[in-house]
């Protein structure tokens, strides 16, 4: 499919930081935003489909900035977004979208496993929230988004770390939209259904788990990561600049 992704003049330049942006949703995000014009800075652990990614975008806006870092890493996050803050101004829009939903039987969970799932999953929103506010709020404003997941409404049995996770994103959302929002800092979370991404393609999408998902949608088709981009354009814009402590559903009207 070939999209074309509405314009929001008010992103021209403004700076705007994903984590995980390297692959998948991600780099979708990277892409919508660089057409933008934004000064768009992405955090990934994967060396090579970032600098990939850089180098097929620097034709189509300003180029973005890839700094390698591990979001489990707390400290390592912060000092990033410093470096961010530094070299491309105010962070005006965090989005959220690190994650691993690797598949786990409740049976089999350690509780250093589980300890991991939640740095991965959950943890980094939060601080990667905190360490934003402050100059995020001294410009007036700005937008945060979280992302959540459709797998633990759907009760799926097969990954609890990742669907706790994720649900607890939704709470998370919730008080920091409460918390940040008297300084204008708007924090909503996107919950995307089942997403063709290349890894999604390559590990999970067999033709039986293809057809459970799209027998339980409304809409046939499949979502693309560029469609989950299109929604975050709208929440990062002015467009959207009286939309906070919400969920917004990107499922195809998936039922349980």
């Amino acid at each position: 499919m070939d999209f074309q992704f509405a314009s929001y003049s008010d992103l021209q330049d403004k700076t705007v930081l994903i984590t995980g942006g390297g692959s998948g949703i991600g780099a979708a995000f990277v892409e919508a935003f660089v057409l933008q014009g934004s000064r768009v800075a992405f955090i990934d652990i994967q060396n090579e489909v970032s600098q990939g990614l850089v180098e097929s975008l620097s034709e189509q806006g300003p180029e973005p900035l890839f700094l390698n870092c591990d979001v489990t890493d707390i400290k390592a996050l912060k000092q990033a977004i410093l470096t961010v803050e530094e070299e491309l101004g105010t962070i005006g829009v965090l989005i959220n979208n690190a994650a691993n939903d690797e598949r786990h039987d409740p049976e089999d969970v350690s509780p250093e496993y589980w300890e991991k799932r939640l740095k991965l999953n959950l943890n980094h929103h939060f601080f990667a929230a905190q360490a934003v506010q402050p100059k995020m709020a001294e410009a007036g404003g700005g937008s945060i988004i979280n992302m959540g997941s459709i797998s633990w409404h759907m009760a799926l049995e097969f990954m609890p770390g990742y669907t706790s996770s994720k649900a607890a994103i939704e709470g998370l959302t919730v008080g920091l939209a409460r918390a940040y929002g008297k300084d204008r800092i708007r924090v909503n979370c996107i919950i995307p259904g089942s997403v063709r991404t290349p890894r999604q393609v390559k590990e999970i999408l067999t033709p039986e788990y293809e057809k459970f998902i799209t027998d339980k949608q409304c809409l046939p088709d499949q979502i693309l990561p560029e469609d989950i981009a299109q929604l975050a354009l709208f929440l990062a814009s002015d467009a959207g600049r009286m939309c906070t402590r919400r969920n917004f559903f990107m499922d195809a009207g998936i039922g349980a």
